[in-house]
């Protein structure tokens, strides 16, 4: 059993144990996890560039509670709607590969469609 398994079943049993199921279906779970991923951004909000890339102790482990919670939720839904979170991102980083090849986009931030 890998990690992401592991957590997943960990989520599972702690869903369970609190009678939550009810709760967790994958548009509940997409609000939550937008939320978390709001909190995690609500840290660097007011940081300059070079700030963000050097966080303080403080706000490094804020953002670490946060990416916990992006991620437990991310897990969750993923095993709610039967998708296999490591596969999808395998499948995304290939076609993002096709839609940006290095020798074109190396070091520019244009979208695919401008390079």
């Amino acid at each position: 059993m890998n990690d992401i398994e592991q957590l997943r079943n960990q989520l599972r049993d702690f869903a369970a144990a609190r009678d939550w199921d009810q709760f967790h279906s994958p548009k509940n779970l997409a609000m939550a996890l937008s939320a978390e991923s709001a909190e995690l951004l609500e840290i660097f909000q007011w940081l300059t560039e070079e700030q963000s890339r050097a966080p303080s102790a403080e706000a490094k482990s804020a953002a670490s509670d946060e990416i916990a919670d992006v991620l437990l939720y991310l897990i969750r839904i993923s095993d709610k709607l039967d998708i296999d979170p490591i596969a999808a991102a395998n499948r995304k980083l290939a076609a993002n590969e096709r839609k940006y090849p290095a020798d074109k986009s190396r070091g520019s931030n244009k979208k695919y469609t401008e390079l």
